[in-house]
């Protein structure tokens, strides 16, 4: 059984894509939840949520918070964690089965690969430096998914409730060893970098996690990620 978690707020603009990309599950016969977390939406995003049958848990705001509320509602052994603003491109549900099928799978974390749903030198820099930090860094960010047993993610403490840098503090206490690229497309929203600016955004990402890096609580960092 897998449990596909998303933490939402105000996303009913990128939800419905998103939703509709993972109705490859149902077709396939995948054994699967979709769980919603929500951190208090104002907009259409649970009229969406449970159009699609998908369970809906509230809770506080933070992607931290709420991704942690979304895994301990959820009932499989199996969890994909997924940003409400990326999709799966076809194909995931082999993808995943791939991964679940290979040796040692039940004690690693498989990620997806970086793409941007913009057609512009900018996303293409873009993606070619995420694909660099995962190769150099091993830092898979949540916009590139994250397919995990429930009992690893158990044993590492599960997603701290951060109101930033969740994804890093998780992928770090797996460790580099234990991080699978699935190599298959998760392609996400380019709304931020259009509206902040193809090298701007980027460049504001990266300060963030130096200073997280540095020892900078989150709780500061996120007025400049906004």
């Amino acid at each position: 059984m897998l449990s596909i978690i998303i933490p939402t707020l105000d996303a009913a603009d990128t939800l419905d894509a998103t939703l509709d990309a993972l109705a490859e599950g149902r077709e396939a016969q995948l054994r699967h939840e979709i769980v919603v977390s929500d951190g208090g939406s104002a907009d259409a995003t649970l009229q969406i949520a449970r159009r699609a049958a998908a369970r809906v848990v509230t809770g506080a705001k933070g992607r931290g918070a709420q991704l942690r509320a979304g895994a301990s509602a959820a009932i499989g052994d199996w969890l994909l964690f997924l940003h409400a603003d990326t999709q799966l491109a076809a194909g995931w549900v082999e993808a995943l089965e791939r991964f679940r099928a290979s040796s040692g799978a039940e004690g690693r974390a498989g990620y997806f690969r970086f793409k941007l749903d913009a057609d512009s030198r900018g996303a293409r820099r873009i993606e070619t430096l995420v694909r660099l930090r995962c190769a150099v860094l091993a830092l898979p960010y949540g916009d590139q998914g994250l397919l995990i047993a429930r009992a690893a993610y158990d044993a590492i403490g599960g997603y701290r409730p951060l109101p930033l840098m969740e994804d890093v503090d998780l992928v770090r206490r797996l460790g580099p060893a234990r991080l699978i690229s699935l190599d298959h497309d998760a392609v996400t929203s380019a709304a931020r970098y259009r509206r902040d600016g193809w090298w701007l955004r980027p460049l504001r990402n990266l300060a963030c996690l130096s200073l997280y890096f540095l020892g900078v609580p989150p709780n500061r960092l996120v007025r400049l990620y906004r």
